[in-house]
Formats: structure tokens, C-alpha cells, sequence
């Protein structure tokens, strides 16, 4: 079999990076074909390009736009990207709480999603809205306790999970104001040129010290990587996204 070349970026502001770079390294070692780059931006964007596939972990990580062109690039190429949690989410604190700014837009775009605020953690339900695909086949309705993220999408995607919510919190988000009981994706594919994006939203992750300087210490949060359904879907947006590199 060949080789497969997976770009690994993992630096989540506010979320237990090093438990969550560690949980993805030992899922990607259960392939011997695979062979991992790990880093903490989107700076080397030759080695984003000549990846096979890209896997991210990040949040408030802010791309330049030559690192933005550098990841659409890649996607367009015929690239595959497995976006998880806060990848999407770009923070500003201002005196009335936190705004996610409308920048990045070629970020955003390849994504196909924006965050803007979610409520407290919480529990809530996940359903399957492509219950045929083979990322989600066979997952039944689960409950996890997690952030639901509330984004603003691009047109085009494929919905594979989704939870509902609607109504008004105090979680520091300025926009926290969201009374239309619209789908929010759990999960969604986006096909963009020869390439496409898995986004799945699970997976908040939050150590003794991650909430610095905004908490001196905060309690250990592990969400949905308490749950062998996440485990079951990453194992799969792997596998979805070495498909072509096996082809």
C-alpha cells in the first residue's frame, strides 16, 4: 500500500490541546500506511499542499491569506480535510462579550461554515440526516454533552448529523440570541473542486489550566471524547478521508 501523508494542526485557544493532539496521534497510528506531519499553524503551506490529507484541531488559530489560498488549494486539488470542533471559530473579546469576527472569509468558504456562538455545554440530542452515507450509516440517535455550535453556512452542503436548538443564553457571546428552531449541524460534508471538507463540530476538550487567563483553573471537561460513538466517527472521517489516496 502507499504511503499516506496526513498534515496534523492542532492549537485549540481555550481547549485541552495536548489531549487532543495525543487521541488523534494514537487514532492515526492504527494505520501503518499512515505517515504524520504535526504542527501548531497553517504556516507551512507547501507541506499542506503535498499532503493526501489535512487534519485540524484549532481554535482561534487565524490563517494569513496565503495560508488561506494555500488550504483551499489544497481541498481543490483533491485534498481531504477532517475539521473538528473549533476549527471554524475565530474569537474577539470586546466589553460586551465575545464576537466571532467576519474575517478569514476564504477560510471560512473552503470550511463551508462560520461559528458564531454556542450556548453552555449541555446535553442534547444527535440525529442522522443522511442515514445512506457511509459516515454516519448505522449511528443511531445519541446524546452527548458538548458545545452546540450555531454557525452560518455555506450553500451546498451535505448535512450528516444535527441537533436543534433555539432560544436566548448567558454564555459571553454577544450574539446570543437565536429564536429560529433551524437544524444546527453536528456534522456536514462540503465538496469544493476535486477535494471536500468533513466538519464535525464535537469534541470540546478542556484542561486544569486551558481557560488562562480568563480562569485561573477550570474543571477538566472531556465532552464527547468520553463517548465511543465520537471515537466510531472520527475513525470513519479517517477512513473517508484516505479513500483517495488508496484509490
Amino acid at each position: 500500500m502507499p504511503k499516506i501523508d496526513v498534515y496534523l494542526v492542532v492549537n485549540a485557544r481555550f481547549h485541552d490541546t495536548n489531549f487532543a493532539r495525543v487521541e488523534l496521534l494514537k487514532l492515526l497510528a492504527e494505520d501503518d500506511d499512515v505517515w504524520v506531519r504535526v504542527a501548531d499553524s497553517f504556516a507551512d503551506t507547501e507541506a499542506i499542499r503535498a499532503a493526501d490529507i489535512l487534519v485540524t484541531y484549532t481554535c482561534d488559530l487565524r490563517p494569513e491569506p496565503a495560508e488561506e489560498e494555500a488550504l483551499r488549494d489544497f481541498v481543490a486539488g483533491g485534498g481531504r480535510w477532517l475539521a473538528l470542533h473549533a476549527t471554524n471559530a475565530l474569537l474577539d473579546f470586546g466589553p460586551d462579550g465575545i464576537i466571532a469576527p467576519r474575517i478569514c472569509d476564504t477560510f471560512m468558504e473552503t470550511m463551508g461554515s462560520r461559528f458564531i456562538s454556542h450556548p453552555p455545554i449541555q446535553p442534547f440530542q444527535v440525529t442522522v440526516t443522511a442515514p445512506d452515507h457511509p459516515l454516519v450509516a448505522g449511528i443511531e440517535p445519541f446524546e452527548a454533552s458538548d458545545e452546540i455550535y450555531l454557525c452560518e453556512y455555506s450553500e451546498g452542503l451535505t448535512p450528516l448529523l444535527e441537533t436543534r436548538f433555539s432560544g436566548t443564553f448567558e454564555a459571553g457571546y454577544v450574539e446570543n440570541e437565536w429564536p429560529d428552531d433551524d437544524p444546527r449541524l453536528v456534522a456536514y460534508l462540503r465538496d469544493l473542486g476535486d477535494g471536500a471538507v468533513f466538519y464535525l463540530t464535537l469534541g470540546h476538550s478542556c484542561g486544569k489550566y486551558d481557560m488562562q487567563p480568563l480562569v485561573e483553573e477550570a474543571p477538566i471537561v472531556r465532552g464527547s471524547w468520553d463517548l465511543p460513538v465520537f471515537y466510531e466517527l472520527l475513525r470513519r472521517g479517517l477512513q473517508w478521508a484516505k479513500e483517495p489516496a488508496r484509490a
